[in-house]
């Protein structure tokens, strides 16, 4: 579930997302679970439960998967411990890379990371290295062909509802937010029957980079494995696709 702001790299990655349904189903199940154990198994009170419960509804998750995830998470016998970790790295001519995982075992976590890396042209640095040019945003990307409301009703919707920036694309309208003010668009929206084809906090860059054929196959290629270990539920870079 690597991604950042830029619509066309989302709209690329749409194609391996409907692909791999099964496996995005078992990495929110693991992330609806380390939220139930952070604050609990109520949304009203769990704003980050809130936030992936967001997250596993634009990702077409039923609502009947994510109730009976938060029960089992939730439940007196469940003994399975995940811990959040963040590796940051570079990518082949310096792409700032950071992937965000959840384990059980951390020494076979960084060990898999790590092999990646250094396989397809990357290195792994350490804390804070590239984080410092990300921020973390709520992003929301609402397909046009598959929504009636019109451009300008649905700016007004999301700027009511605080939303920070609003761009139209060709395909996609993609709507930012601060953190704190994602969850009350992400209600506004759905509220106005909006089909969202997206909606999750992500770190999103302040500047991107481009690459040649040959470096852009390799970065591809580090993404593509990164994606394929059952640890990583995220991955976030400053590649321009």
């Amino acid at each position: 579930m690597s991604g950042h702001s830029k619509w066309h790299n989302i709209q690329a990655k749409k194609g391996k997302a409907d692909a791999a349904r099964g496996k995005i189903f078992t990495k929110l199940g693991r992330e609806l679970l380390m939220a139930v154990k952070m604050g609990g198994p109520d949304p009203a009170a769990n704003f980050k439960l809130k936030d992936v419960i967001s997250k596993c509804k634009a990702n077409n998750m039923p609502n009947d998967t994510i109730k009976n995830a938060i029960k089992k998470a939730s439940g007196a016998g469940n003994s399975e411990n995940y811990e959040e970790i963040t590796y940051e790295g570079y990518g082949p001519a310096g792409v700032a890379v950071v992937v965000n995982a959840a384990t059980d075992n951390k020494n076979r976590t960084a060990s898999d990371v790590r092999h990646i890396f250094d396989k397809f042209g990357g290195n792994l640095g350490t804390t804070g290295c590239v984080s410092y040019m990300f921020s973390r945003k709520g992003v929301i990307l609402v397909t046009k062909e598959d929504n009636d409301i019109s451009e300008d009703d649905l700016m007004l919707l999301c700027v009511d509802a605080g939303a920070e920036n609003f761009e139209p694309n060709e395909e996609f309208y993609e709507i930012t937010t601060t953190p704190d003010d994602f969850s009350k668009v992400v209600e506004a929206l759905e509220q106005n029957h909006v089909k969202l084809e997206q909606a999750e906090i992500q770190l999103v860059p302040s500047t991107y980079v481009t690459l040649d054929e040959e470096k852009a196959k390799k970065m591809q290629l580090l993404l593509d494995h990164l994606e394929e270990l059952d640890d990583v539920m995220d991955i976030y870079h400053n590649w321009e696709e």
